[in-house]
């Protein structure tokens, strides 16, 4: 009867799971918008397309004349809205001397593209080559939330341009974040994205920054805490207290960045 069950049962539920879960999970996890800021805007917040127009944008750059740039942080956002949505960076970085990139997704604002970790992370591997290309080095990746996956799987992959990281609300794995939420379901059966922060993240050399709000509720904080005792060496933590998981850029002020730059910066020289 065991056996039985099993075949009739248990077998067809978890295929079903895995044919519709992975239209599930992109449900879960993404959510692009379609927005795309005028000129007027652009011009407010001291942006503009980049490397081109809206017609073939990867992103936005930042646009204060500054002729002493430190280097280039190409921001990788979170899972909602859209890269103009995060021009508190530039507004953090820029008077640092570093010249911000906002990169955008494949599916988010004007540009077309798929949903997904195989999407996102192909298209920022060459978003990294255009930059790199355009402004050499030293060029740092930071990552928001999902982004930080996007920026791990990159150092993995592609790591021989990166001089240093940074990680913002980041996780270990989605895996691990989707056994705790959803401890009844079978989730490695029908999961196609894996963001596996710890396992891309194993043999990079360089310097890595992770910041974890205190009192995120969308990825507890124990999350960011087993991704930084998994690293090696070059690593420095910073727990932003009292915040969440949105509302921790209002407790970053300039030393913060400061020091948060500080430190990745020290493994350009090396590069």
């Amino acid at each position: 009867m065991i056996v039985n069950f099993t075949k009739r049962i248990v077998i067809p539920m978890l295929t079903f799971i895995a044919l519709s879960g992975c239209n599930l999970q992109h449900k879960l996890l993404y959510y692009p918008s379609s927005f795309v800021p005028s000129q007027e805007l652009l011009h407010a917040n001291n942006i503009q397309f980049w490397p081109s127009d809206k017609n073939n944008y990867r992103g936005f750059v930042s646009i204060a004349e500054n002729n002493h740039v430190k280097g280039t942080v190409i921001v990788f956002h979170g899972n909602a809205g859209t890269a103009a949505d995060r021009t508190y960076y530039v507004q953090a970085l820029e008077p640092l001397g570093y010249r911000v990139i906002l990169a955008e997704y494949p599916g988010y604002g004007a540009r077309a593209g798929a949903l997904g970790e195989k999407s996102f992370v192909g298209d920022a591997k060459e978003t990294v080559r255009i930059a790199h290309k355009r402004y050499g080095n030293p060029l740092f990746l930071l990552g928001e939330s999902l982004g930080c996956g996007v920026v791990a799987a990159i150092a993995k992959e592609a790591p021989e341009n990166i001089n240093g990281l940074i990680l913002i609300t980041p996780w270990d794995s989605l895996l691990s974040i989707s056994k705790s939420q959803f401890p009844w379901i079978p989730v490695r059966f029908f999961m196609k994205d894996t963001y596996d922060n710890i396992g891309n993240l194993k043999d990079y050399q360089g310097k890595i920054a992770i910041a974890a709000a205190e009192r995120d509720d969308v990825i507890p904080m124990r999350h960011a805490t087993a991704l930084y005792q998994s690293l090696q060496e070059s690593k420095k933590m910073w727990v932003m207290k009292g915040v969440g998981h949105n509302d921790w850029p209002r407790v970053t002020g300039q030393s913060w960045w400061q020091e948060i730059m500080g430190f990745v910066s020290d493994s350009s020289a090396h590069l």
